[in-house]
């Protein structure tokens, strides 16, 4: 997920965040709502089954609208789709993206 962390840099401009955000994002330094993001996100990619109405909830008393929750599911879940795709394949996105 090189690449993934690259995008974040050029977007942060701030690599001690990334490489933390890399290593482990609950020890990193953001906001709360981004915490809450993150949990989410985790879940969802890990535990998707343990998915409750509770999640959702904790991301609107974080201040995300429904759009934002909408919009945060729909990439988590995206990248997870495409990742199960690429390692059922075998391909590895990385050493394609070193010899570009």
């Amino acid at each position: 997920m090189a690449h993934h962390g690259e995008g974040l840099l050029k977007l942060t401009k701030n690599e001690a965040l990334v490489n933390q955000l890399k290593s482990d994002y609950t020890l990193a330094d953001i906001s709360p709502a981004q915490m809450e993001m993150l949990n989410y996100a985790a879940k969802l990619t890990e535990r998707p089954a343990d998915m409750i109405a509770e999640d959702v909830e904790r991301l609107r008393n974080s201040g995300y609208k429904d759009r934002a929750i909408l919009d945060i599911n729909q990439i988590v879940a995206y990248f997870a789709y495409v990742n199960r795709v690429a390692d059922g394949l075998g391909v590895n996105l990385e050493d394609f993206l070193d010899k570009k």
